[in-house]
């Protein structure tokens, strides 16, 4: 599932290419040229060809100045790239008013700028040159040259003229409104891609910690279970006020941890689950449990009015996310770590907050890519202790087990004076109360596949 910080909204506008750009208006150049000098000595025609030239060669100057001043890899901005739009548009406005106004047959080259406008720019950008071509075109209808001819100049009923500006005006609109319609749609479908890309990516980032974790978890169960063998032993060998009696019931309780975590990822597995539905309140009250052990206060907030409290399937990918969640924030807590429920008849919304120092404000908005390193040295936040540690892998699939259930999530900092991360989780209610026990995500209303491999590389 794609993360949702980083999805895609919209259409986006990349701008234009300067060099295609210039390239385009080189073509222009040649074009205008060839068709001033046919007219001019091919068919004998009058025009006042210096100033029509010298309208062309102002052009060829402008292309000129953009390849000298900027890189053949430099792409022009919305309005840098409009403006250039706006001065060709304006050029050929020139051009036509020396050579027959808008009965001059190239009077319909008023469509490029506004066509490459509506396939690569802003639609407002696109606006404003609609507006400029027909104030230029309406300009043109008024007053121009007469049209290059042998003998006397053909003059063309007001009708007619009308006739032409209104076809220029229509087909300005029309053709402008099709072109980015079209373009639009094309992003639309870029930007999908570009998602369905991500989010492959997501799931083959998973898919190589599959072979890892299964190989982990069937190794680790033999070597754990002969350490609990050795620690009970031990703990019965040891005389009662021994001083490491505490340094043994701690390393028993911790082997009993990880067992308890090769457990989950066997129930992530299989789907087995002692319950299928408890409420929300139990369900988090599980999740803190094996945390509450360690040096760090828990409290646990819930609203006043308790009725109609979720009843929540005992989905063990959420456990296990939510497990993690807390178990981070209680590593990095100072003292306190704050878990927040809150629910009405459409969401649930679940907050984990500590007291520690926050993440690392150029990380804060990437958090939840995978083996994500702060700054080079590896590191998101500092712990108790002092002690470094980073966040990147486990926290990836905490976010992902949690999303595949039906969640979004958002991770932040507190606000002054407060100091601490918040982890804030929102599901829909009804996807969190009739989500399937084992992984709780579903695809066209059949299971998502299996999230054992996942949890267990955390």
């Amino acid at each position: 599932m794609a993360d949702p910080h980083n999805r895609v909204t919209g259409p986006h506008h990349f701008g234009l290419s300067l060099n295609a750009l210039i390239n385009l208006r080189w073509l222009a150049v040649v074009g205008q040229s060839i068709a001033l000098a046919i007219v001019e000595w091919g068919l004998d025609f009058s025009l006042p060809a210096v100033p029509a030239f010298a309208v062309v060669g102002i052009t060829a100057a402008v292309n000129i100045a953009l390849r000298l001043g900027y890189g053949a890899t430099y792409r022009l901005s919305d309005k840098e790239a409009g403006a250039l739009l706006a001065f060709d548009i304006v050029q050929l406005a020139m051009l036509l008013y020396l050579t027959g106004g808008l009965v001059n047959p190239f009077s319909i080259l008023f469509l490029a700028p506004v066509l490459i406008s509506a396939m690569a720019l802003k639609p407002r950008t696109t606006l404003l040159l609609g507006a400029l071509v027909v104030a230029v075109a309406s300009a043109l209808a008024v007053h121009s040259h007469p049209l290059p001819w042998r003998g006397e100049p053909i003059i063309l009923p007001p009708a007619y003229i009308i006739g032409i500006w209104a076809s220029v005006v229509v087909s300005v609109a029309f053709i402008g409104a099709y072109a980015w319609r079209v373009a639009d749609e094309t992003r639309k479908l870029s930007d999908a891609l570009a998602a369905t890309e991500l989010v492959l990516a997501r799931e083959q980032q998973i898919s190589a910690i599959d072979g890892l974790a299964a190989a982990a978890a069937h190794e680790l169960g033999t070597p754990l279970a002969t350490i609990a063998l050795v620690v009970r032993e031990l703990e019965r060998a040891m005389p009662e006020n021994t001083p490491h009696g505490a340094d043994i019931k701690l390393l028993r309780q911790q082997t009993e941890r990880c067992r308890t975590i090769l457990r989950t990822l066997t129930s992530l597995e299989s789907g087995l689950a002692p319950f299928d539905k408890i409420t929300l309140a139990h369900l988090i009250e599980e999740v803190v449990s094996p945390s509450r052990d360690l040096d760090t206060e828990f409290e646990i907030r819930f609203p006043d009015d308790r009725s109609r409290e979720p009843v929540v399937a005992r989905n063990p990918a959420i456990l296990y996310g939510l497990e993690s969640i807390v178990e981070n924030a209680a590593d990095f807590a100072k003292q306190k770590v704050l878990i927040e429920a809150n629910w009405n008849e459409q969401e649930v919304h679940i907050s984990v907050s500590d007291d520690g120092p926050g993440f690392a404000p150029e990380i804060l908005g990437r958090i939840g890519e995978p083996y994500l390193r702060a700054r080079g040295q590896g590191l998101l936040r500092k712990g108790k202790g002092d002690e470094e540690a980073g966040l990147g892998l486990g926290f990836f699939i905490a976010k992902t087990l949690l999303e595949r259930g039906g969640g979004t999530l958002r991770v932040e900092n507190r606000t002054a004076p407060e100091t601490g991360a918040v982890v804030r989780l929102h599901w829909r209610r009804d996807a969190l109360e009739n989500a399937d026990n084992t992984t709780g995500a579903r695809v066209n209303g059949e299971p998502a596949p299996s999230l054992a491999s996942e949890a267990g590389a955390h």
